[in-house]
Order: structure tokens, then C-alpha cells, then sequence
């Protein structure tokens, strides 16, 4: 059976899983607003349940994916920001448990009789594809495709097996399915999924920075707010304190006053007129205004 026990970020948290989240706890504890920020703790996936879940879905996982399995059977952190002095949550990185990893478009999209399957409703019109890009997975029995990441409800994050005749090839790549059911290409491993992952530290919608039409408005001031962190990772135990944003959100969405109209003070005397005066040179102050003194 399946444990879990929530942490709360700030307590003092075991080594591995400091190693596990890249030390992204503490540069979220340490930006402003940010609050709950919380880790549940899963206990290692075993060993004999991965063995099962490569038998029946007639395919070996990646190494990467099998080991991080090994160590924690599926991956869940949430944290929120302060609104008005309540918490909202934001935040949120998955990766699904072993039992969890499901195939994709095998059941119906709808419990209805006879309702449509995700290959049924599968776009076919660019079969061809870009030869640029890698070729698209398909929903049907063409691909393996298992989701690693419900995303919220914005879309799917699944690894895919692209390579299933005669036999299932072990190259496995990572894809974003989004809501229109289009494929976007992520990674080629796991590993470097997961980087992108707390990398972007679960904010909503990240994973449409991928996509050629981009994250929505709304997604895009979270990420103006709490800017992913696009450098090394390794760097992140030791200098946390340089990713932090110090945007204060309170501040940014506080009820802005409505500020008065300043009106320009009018100079005490009117400028001279500027008839015929183009091109002309200037003139003695004594010749303007008036005849001279004699």
C-alpha cells in the first residue's frame, strides 16, 4: 500500500529529499508571499511492482524513471501565495506513482455507450509532420503512451514509446499533450523533464512555454512574478538567495487610489510672438516690446 505523509517545507527536512526537490524548498520559502510550502513524503516504489507494471504493459521503463521510482514512488509538492491574508494555491509539481502511470487512449473519453477513445478523436491531418521536428506520437497502437503528469487539468504530461512494431523498442521519450490534443515535444529523458519541472517550479500552465503559442496572459504575470530558474541547477543548495524574485505580491495587487490630474502652471508671462520671426536671428533685448530709451 501506498503511504504518504505531508512535510511542511520549512521543518527540517531529511537530506535525500533536499537532494530530491534540488534545494528548490528553500528558494521558494525564501520568496515573497510564498507560504505552505508542502512535500509529501512517499515511501520507494517495489521493486516486484515495477516488474509487474513492465509485464503487463509489454515494455521496460527508462533507467532514470526506474531508479527515481526506487527511491520515491511517485513525486507531489504544492505551495501557495499570500491573497488579501489568505493562502491560494499556485504551485504544484507531479509525477505519478507506478500505479498510477496509466496508458493513454485505451478507455473512452466519456463513460457514455459506444463514446469516442483519445485515438478516435486524434487529429490525422499532418500525418506527414515537420521533418525538422520529431515525429508526433499517436494515440492508437502505434504508440505506448503512459502519463506521467495530469497537469492540473491543462493538458497531459506522458512518456511515450513511439517504436512498438514488431516489439516495443526501450527508447522512450517525454511529450505535452495539450487540451486541443496536440503533441508538443519536451525532453528525451525523464531526467531532464524532472529539471524542467522544478526548474519552473510548478507553476500554472509552464509547461505551454514549449508550445508555439505560448503560456496564457494570466500564467504569464505568475511567471513575470516568480521567474523560473533557467540556470544550474546545482547551484541551487548553495545560492539560493540569487533566484529570489523580490516582487512583493501584496503590493501588486493591492487597490490602487485613484491619484489627481496635476495641471501644469501656466507661465507668469506669455512667450513673444513667433510671427515673422522664423529663421531670424535674435535681437537686441532693448529693441523688443517697445521704442528704446533715448
Amino acid at each position: 500500500m501506498e503511504e504518504e505523509k505531508g512535510l511542511q517545507a520549512s521543518s527540517s527536512i531529511k537530506p535525500y529529499l533536499e537532494r530530491l526537490t534540488l534545494g528548490v524548498t528553500r528558494v521558494l520559502e525564501a520568496s515573497p508571499g510564498v507560504s505552505e510550502v508542502m512535500f509529501i513524503e512517499k515511501e520507494p516504489a517495489e521493486r516486484h511492482a515495477i516488474i509487474s507494471w513492465e509485464q503487463k504493459n509489454a515494455c521496460v521503463l527508462p533507467e532514470d524513471l526506474k531508479s527515481f521510482y526506487l527511491m520515491t514512488d511517485g513525486f507531489h509538492m504544492t505551495w501557495s501565495v499570500k491573497f488579501d491574508d489568505n493562502p491560494m494555491p499556485l504551485g504544484c509539481m507531479t509525477i505519478n506513482s507506478i500505479s498510477k502511470l496509466t496508458r493513454l487512449g485505451a478507455s473512452p473519453v466519456y463513460t457514455l455507450p459506444n463514446a469516442p477513445t483519445l485515438a478516435d478523436l486524434e487529429d490525422t491531418d499532418d500525418e506527414g509532420g515537420d521533418k525538422d521536428q520529431p515525429e508526433k506520437p499517436h494515440l492508437d497502437s502505434r504508440s505506448l503512451i503512459f502519463e506521467l503528469d495530469p497537469c492540473g487539468g491543462n493538458g497531459k504530461v506522458c512518456l511515450v514509446y513511439k517504436n512498438t512494431k514488431p516489439v516495443v523498442s526501450p527508447e522512450s521519450e517525454i511529450w505535452f499533450l495539450d487540451r486541443a490534443l496536440y503533441w508538443h515535444f519536451l525532453t528525451k529523458s525523464f531526467t531532464s523533464y524532472y529539471r524542467l519541472l522544478i526548474t519552473h517550479l510548478g507553476l500554472p500552465q509552464w509547461q505551454y512555454a514549449f508550445t508555439s503559442y505560448g503560456i496564457s496572459p494570466q500564467a504569464k504575470q505568475w511567471f513575470n512574478m516568480y521567474k523560473p530558474i533557467t540556470v544550474n541547477t546545482e547551484q541551487l543548495s548553495e545560492e539560493a538567495d540569487l533566484f529570489v524574485n523580490k516582487l512583493d505580491p501584496n503590493k501588486v495587487f493591492r487597490t490602487k487610489n485613484k491619484t489627481p490630474v496635476l495641471k501644469k502652471k501656466l507661465p507668469s508671462q506669455p512667450p513673444p510672438s513667433q510671427k515673422g520671426q522664423a529663421g531670424a536671428s535674435p535681437k537686441n533685448p532693448t529693441q523688443v516690446g517697445g521704442p528704446s530709451r533715448r
